[in-house]
């Protein structure tokens, strides 16, 4: 692993707090793919097996409205990751996520957090606190935009989720 890459890791939310030797062992299972502006990574619905860190780039994720019409929901970039849900609950692909500009990709497969947690179970304790950490602060933004849309809403009343 490049000095540049292993710098970059340790300064992203998803590898932080990692020891060195487990920062190294995990970034050797990282495949790299490079996308065009416009490219898929995944669609809604998909079954998935990965996730991933935005190297460089830009990216949205989208999701379709009950009429079909998509809605821009989150911007990845540097550091970002995405996709780590399907390693947690084995679901369909919630949203699709497409290359707003060229970008560089680092995937890491359900197949390879396995490994971790069997090499190294405090890494991967450490990994899945990062996820955590992560989804917690995208359900908090994500309350905070339906706070603001009831607010608009003459009648902020109504239960937004079940």
């Amino acid at each position: 692993m490049s000095a540049a890459l292993h710098e970059f890791l340790a300064r992203t939310p998803f590898f932080g707090g990692l020891p060195e030797e487990s920062l190294a062992r995990l970034a050797r299972r990282l495949r790299t793919s490079d996308l065009a502006r416009g490219c898929a990574v995944f669609r809604e619905g998909e079954q998935g097996r990965s996730m991933y860190v935005v190297e460089w780039g830009e990216l949205l994720a989208m999701q379709n409205t009950l009429h079909g019409k998509p809605i821009k929901l989150l911007r990845f970039a540097s550091g970002d990751f995405f996709g780590e849900m399907t390693l947690i609950e084995m679901q369909p692909r919630p949203f699709s996520v497409v290359a707003e500009s060229d970008a560089r990709l680092l995937e890491l497969t359900a197949q390879d957090l396995y490994a971790l947690y069997r090499e190294d179970v405090k890494a991967y304790v450490l990994v899945l606190q990062n996820i955590n950490r992560e989804l917690c602060r995208r359900m908090r933004r994500a309350g905070n935009r339906i706070t603001e849309i009831a607010s608009d809403d003459d009648d902020a009343e109504v239960t937004q989720i079940k």
